[in-house]
């Protein structure tokens, strides 16, 4: 992405703001136009990785739990009200009154179904480390449902109230993941009406939404999701009126957006952490220069990641040292931190045997200005790293399949406060772990289900600083997100990046 913003951009962008009817359009037809930079590979909540996902998750779909992001606590939503039963057993007494987008009635029958289907490996859910810690899920009447647990798990209401979307059972019985991908049924505040692969995704206001919900009624009629990735044709249909809201905006024309009189640009440091992540376990026997230990270490070494956070990325972000976002549970700070170093990078690089360094490619799908900029760092020291640019689902597949030295990667833990959504992911055995340290899973394994919340941490820690001296990955900063909307729009961006569209509405 470049992130030059020319003299002749803004000339261009002060031509619309003259001569468009600009932010008027979404508020005049009641629709909120979105912009979003990357396809969704499917709309279905439980076959798609991308953040989009989780954001159509939380408009289309209910879970039995909502977690208020101001409090943290957890609030009823499909549930009216649930207990541990004992450490592996959840209870929830089921909302009542509530239909599915397709007017079908919501009960134990369609939570029973959803939970044992997403959890059962052969179906091939995507997210598979949101739903595997399911054991089975039991009808106790008709609004009352059992969830055992595979093993303790402190964590699961959180996953409960993020990411487990609750799905009509006859419907989806009879669709499948293809159906619910073009045409989405759920309880949500708002309802699919248009799926078009690859173009656009349309919802319409669910005016007969449970005014129980914790989310709120929705204020606003349509939302209009269209995939644009260059971020000077975002602008030009943000400033045109052909678009309201855009996110993902980088530093330097969200500055130049800020002084436009009709724009609105706000900026929020979330829980999305970039990382580089490192072939340190040669899982294809490739026998890579990152397989080795001072190779990573000179790497990490090399980068002077607080100048790049500093004129790059800017905003709220901010640096992190380990494989987590600092305010999730059982994340902690204390690990070894790799200065910027550039003679000890060489130094590393010699007694790993690479006086000279080498070749490698460096596989990313976002934020190519960092990209390049780290690029620089590592040819300084002789690392000539090669940009190999792809989309996100091609690059996620190659780590999976062992073809990748290192990527410039990203997680945002699905908005989950815990750890294990970090660590769960990348360091627990699963198709993402390009570590495979048995001191580090049997860590996590008794950190992810001890009930002691000190145990956990104790885990958490020692894996967290084991994987840190072992340059399993390189923990950048967080993701700061420029948000640029319509002056006629209310909208309020939180750190765990799931825009509320349905808490928006127009001025």
């Amino acid at each position: 992405m470049d992130r030059r913003f020319s003299l002749f951009w803004l000339i261009v962008l002060l031509a619309f703001l003259l001569t468009a009817p600009a932010a008027q359009a979404g508020k005049a037809n009641d629709t909120l136009y979105i912009l979003h930079p990357v396809e969704l590979s499917s709309v279905d909540n439980y076959f798609n990785t991308d953040r989009l996902g989780v954001v159509l998750c939380h408009h289309l779909w209910d879970s039995l739990l909502y977690r208020d992001i101001n409090t943290g606590e957890y609030k009823p939503n499909l549930a009216t009200s649930w207990k541990f039963v004992d450490d592996k057993t959840l209870e929830f007494d089921l909302r009542q009154g509530v239909k599915f987008h397709n007017g079908d009635e919501f009960d134990a029958d369609d939570v029973v179904y959803t939970l044992n289907w997403v959890s059962d490996p052969k179906n091939g859910v995507k997210t598979q480390n949101n739903v595997n810690w399911i054991e089975k899920c039991e009808k106790l009447g008709k609004f009352k449902v059992r969830v055992k647990t595979k093993k303790n798990f402190p964590a699961a209401p959180a996953y409960i109230a993020g990411v487990t979307a609750i799905y009509p059972h006859k419907y989806y019985s009879k669709v499948g993941p293809e159906g619910m991908a073009v045409k989405p049924v759920g309880t949500g505040p708002y309802k699919g009406v248009e799926v078009v692969p690859g173009k656009h995704i349309i919802l319409a206001k669910n005016e007969n939404y449970f005014a129980a919900s914790p989310k709120g009624k929705p204020s606003i009629g349509k939302l209009h999701i269209r995939f644009i990735s260059e971020v000077n044709t975002q602008i030009a249909e943000l400033m045109s009126g052909r678009a309201d809201w855009l996110w993902r905006l980088p530093p330097d024309p969200a500055e130049k957006l800020a002084k436009m009189p009709k724009i609105t640009v706000k900026t929020a440091d979330t829980m999305r952490v970039f990382f580089l992540l490192f072939d340190a376990a040669n899982k294809k026997g490739r026998n890579s220069p990152l397989n080795k230990l001072k190779v990573r270490q000179a790497i990490c070494h090399a980068i002077d990641k607080a100048t790049i956070r500093n004129t790059l990325v800017k905003g709220a972000s901010r640096l992190v040292n380990s494989a987590c976002y600092p305010t999730q549970f059982g994340c902690t700070d204390d690990v070894i931190k790799y200065e910027y170093n550039p003679a000890k990078a060489k130094k590393l690089l010699a007694e790993a045997g690479y006086p000279n360094g080498f070749e490698m490619d460096y596989y990313g799908w976002r934020e190519r200005g960092e990209m390049e900029a780290i690029m620089g760092y590592l040819n300084a020291v002789g690392i000539k790293a090669k940009i190999q640019w792809m989309k996100y689902a091609a690059v996620r597949d190659k780590i999976r399949n062992g073809e990748v030295d290192m990527s410039h990667n990203n997680w945002g833990s699905y908005s989950i406060p815990d750890a294990s959504a970090f660590t769960g992911n990348f360091f627990r055995g699963t198709a993402d772990d390009n570590a495979r340290d048995p001191e580090v899973m049997k860590w996590l394994q008794i950190a992810d289900t001890s009930i002691d919340p000190e145990v956990r941490k104790k885990n958490y820690k020692m894996a967290l600083q084991r994987i840190a001296a072992q340059a399993y990955c390189l923990p950048l900063w967080s993701a700061n997100m420029n948000f640029a909307f319509t002056k006629d729009l209310n909208f309020v961006p939180q750190s765990d990046e799931i825009p509320r569209f349905f808490n928006a509405s127009w001025k």
